[in-house]
This record gives C-alpha cells, structure tokens and sequence, in this order.
C-alpha cells in the first residue's frame, strides 16, 4: 500500500507537467510560426519479485510470467513538433511563409545566430528588415526610402522597384537554415530557437533547393496547435490525474483499516 501511494504520486507529478505542456499549447494558438508540444512519458524501474522464465520447485518447469512490480511513471521529454501550420494571407510585403522544410536566420545582440519559423518581419528606422524584436533578418537587407515596391521571389530573391526605375534592384537573397534534428533545437521564446548538440549544425541554402521549403510572400504560417485535439489531452490529462489521486485516497483507506485493526 505505501507503494502504491509512491507509485501514484509519480502519475500525479507527470499529469501536472502533461497539462502545463498543453497550456502552452492553447494559450500561443494564435502565435505566428508557432510549434506545438508533446510530452513523452516512460514507466519506473520495476521490482522483480519472481523472475520470468526462473525454475520452479518441480524439476523441468519455469515461470511463464513471474512477478513484476512497477513503481510508476515519469516524463522523459516535451518534444517540439515541426509540422507545417496554416497558411494566413496579410497583403504585407514583408510577410514571408515558408512552404515546407526550414527557418529563416538572424541576428542576436551578442553576435550568434537564431533560427525562426517566424515571418512577420518589419522595417527599421534605417531601412533594414528585422524581426518584431528588431533582430536583423540574415543575410542583411536594407530597403531604398524610395522603394515603392519589394517582391520576395519562392527561391527567396529580394527584390525591390525604386522611384524613377522601371527594372527591380536585387537586395541579395535570404537563405534558410535546416537541421538533422528540428526537434533537438533550444527554445528562446520570442518565437527564437538555437542550435544545439543534439540538433546538429545549422545546413544553409537557397529556398526550394536540397530539401528547403520555398518562400511564399504576403502569407504568414499559423500556429500548427490543434485545439480540438490540445482539448481531448487536457480532459485525458485531467481524468488521469483524478484517477491517480483517488489511488492515493484508496491506499490511504487500505492504511486506515490496517491501523485501526485491534486484537
């Protein structure tokens, strides 16, 4: 019975932590370029009481299954998962999709890179397109002050049409990041993610070749949350919180009615 309270307890602290992953699920639902959650849980060590296949008293037979007991669960990882959003047209020139594999690059105050499914990009106080945060998007692009148009190419060209000319002025072209293991990327908030060991090094390259997604401009990619499913693993999430705790209550009965047992 005191295992069971341990046991139950370790369901209870995993369920909390399954519905703190859910939370920040639902309330970045409308987050532009934002990825969901999972989290992934794995059963405790076990106390073999009888082992498996271990003979018996009677010469030439074994156990089929002997005696195992679990001593409960943890919660092993919360894993992002990079699957492509919804699609939401602006009309804003500088805003960019990407339609498949990759991250736009840029800038940290400290020097590094940061990587982001984010495309709501913007313009400074001295022309050059940066993040909400005003990150610089890389390869840097300052845009004329008498730009009066910007095309953004699927393979990423950026182009804009100055006052007096007829024929675009290419600014460069913005490459996209990718990874062995998306999944392996440390979030920074602000909709920021950066390498790390387990993701691998940064692979650079051009929109729509080696594998990248191409750039689709006066789109933004929505928040890949699916509200109906985050709400079917919050009521599963709450069900097997309140059945762990009613084991808890259940031990704790057991317990009772053995120290109120007189001779």
């Amino acid at each position: 019975m005191m295992r069971a309270l341990w046991t139950s307890a370790t369901g209870m602290q995993a369920q909390q932590l399954n519905i703190d992953v859910i939370a920040n699920n639902l309330t970045n639902v409308n987050n532009t370029g934002f990825k969901r959650s999972r989290t992934d849980f794995q059963d405790l060590l076990y106390q073999t009481m009888r082992t498996p296949g271990s003979d018996t008293s009677q010469a030439g037979t074994q156990v089929p299954t002997g005696i195992q007991l679990g001593h409960g669960t943890k919660a092993v990882s919360v894993t992002k998962m990079f699957t492509q959003g919804s699609y939401f047209e602006t009309g804003n020139d500088l805003d960019m999709l990407i339609a498949g594999d990759g991250f736009f690059q840029v800038q940290m105050p400290d020097g590094t890179t940061a990587y982001t499914r984010d495309g709501s990009f913007k313009r400074d106080s001295t022309g050059r397109v940066v993040t909400s945060d005003g990150y610089p998007l890389l390869p840097g692009f300052t845009i004329p002050v008498d730009a009066s148009e910007i095309t953004v190419g699927p393979d990423g060209s950026f182009n804009v049409l100055q006052a007096g000319n007829q024929t675009p002025t290419n600014l460069g072209q913005i490459q996209l990041a990718r990874f062995v293991n998306s999944a392996g990327l440390k979030s920074l908030g602000s909709n920021l993610y950066k390498e790390t060991n387990a993701s691998g090094a940064a692979q650079a390259g051009n929109p729509g070749e080696t594998g990248m997604g191409e750039i689709t401009q006066r789109f933004l990619e929505m928040s890949n949350v699916n509200m109906v499913e985050e709400m079917v693993n919050m009521i599963s999430a709450q069900r097997a919180y309140e059945i762990n705790s009613k084991t808890i209550q259940t031990a704790d009965d057991m317990l009772g009615q053995v120290a109120s047992l007189k001779r």
